[in-house]
């Protein structure tokens, strides 16, 4: 059996920012994913400038591909208008892949089976043994599914449910589009052209919010083609979507109980209005790693809950 100081289960932005700031303090740990790195994650991934100060980085020297947006062309029913904003996208192929690296992980490709509480310590599969234990496997987690799960079934948010497809394209198009509350859909639709020449487009919305209306994601994902299309932006593409779900931001979630604790989608932080995810989860496993450094308590409740302030360049 493998000891160590910390576990961390998944490799994604939380478990990896968790384990960048523990190297960082020489704190002994364990990351375990079921993938292998680089991986493929369909995403349209949004960063913040936030993101990149959290990570002590500067937009500018980070090594990989990135697109810098200085506007977005906004619809929200049948209103349209140019937002100007100062963000990033970039490919989560590629970004998660340097963020675990960064962090010179113990990187162990394993998936989780079980997880156990035992003589004060935390069993993983009885192959791997530590003092904590991080959950940051996503909304499926295994650490969450063990320790938290009655008590996140009543402090979640609300379900998304997406579709969506990165794949490379000779698009014409430089701008970001985004559409908001058409044809009935509790949610948005976009548009994301990428260096490099990839394209990310989905559609994601509230599963209660279909549910009620009965309607369904299918009919919104083939209504943002015959978008694309009649757009110019995307034409003669042979979509291959992948669908995910993910929760937004609930009322006062438990996110630790004894030497356990839960970040990123594991709890569910996505904002309230983007559902984005990336700069909530890289917080929540940085301040994971802070409290197992220096004791100081755990808490989500300061990041934000919103991603507009930001995007309108109010902080």
């Amino acid at each position: 059996m493998k000891k160590t100081e910390v576990i961390i289960v998944g490799g994604g932005p939380a478990g990896a920012a968790c384990a960048w700031k523990l190297s960082q303090h020489q704190v002994d740990f364990i990351l375990l994913d079921k993938a292998t790195f680089p991986r493929f994650k369909p995403c349209a991934g949004w960063i913040t400038p936030q993101v990149f100060r959290d990570l002590e980085i500067d937009a500018a020297d980070y090594p990989e591909s990135i697109t810098r947006f200085t506007s977005f062309q906004v619809s929200i029913k049948d209103v349209h208008f140019k937002l100007r904003t100062n963000q990033f996208a970039i490919r989560r192929f590629e970004f998660d892949a340097w963020l675990l690296q960064r962090s010179n992980p113990n990187y162990v490709n394993h998936t989780v089976k079980t997880v156990c509480f035992m003589n004060d310590h935390y069993l993983v599969d009885d192959a791997f043994s530590a003092k904590y234990i991080i959950g940051a496997g996503g909304t499926h987690c295994p650490v969450n599914q063990s320790f938290f799960i009655n008590d996140l079934k009543e402090k979640k948010g609300s379900l998304i449910v997406a579709q969506e497809e990165e794949f490379t394209y000779d698009h014409s198009d430089d701008r970001c589009y985004l559409w908001f509350l058409q044809n009935g859909l509790p949610g948005y639709a976009w548009y994301v052209p990428k260096t490099n020449g990839f394209v990310n487009v989905g559609v994601g919305g509230s599963m209660a919010g279909l549910k009620a209306s009965h309607d369904t994601l299918k009919r919104h994902w083939t209504l943002l083609v015959e978008k694309l299309n009649e757009l110019g932006l995307v034409r003669n593409h042979d979509y291959h979507p992948i669908g995910h779900s993910y929760y937004l931001r609930g009322k006062a979630p438990v996110t630790r109980r004894g030497n356990a604790f839960i970040v990123g989608d594991s709890v569910g932080l996505a904002t309230l209005d983007m559902g984005e995810g990336i700069g909530p989860a890289i917080q929540s496993g940085i301040r994971a790693a802070e409290t197992i450094i220096s004791g100081r308590e755990y808490s989500v409740a300061t990041i934000h809950k919103f991603s507009f302030p930001s995007i309108l360049g109010l902080r």
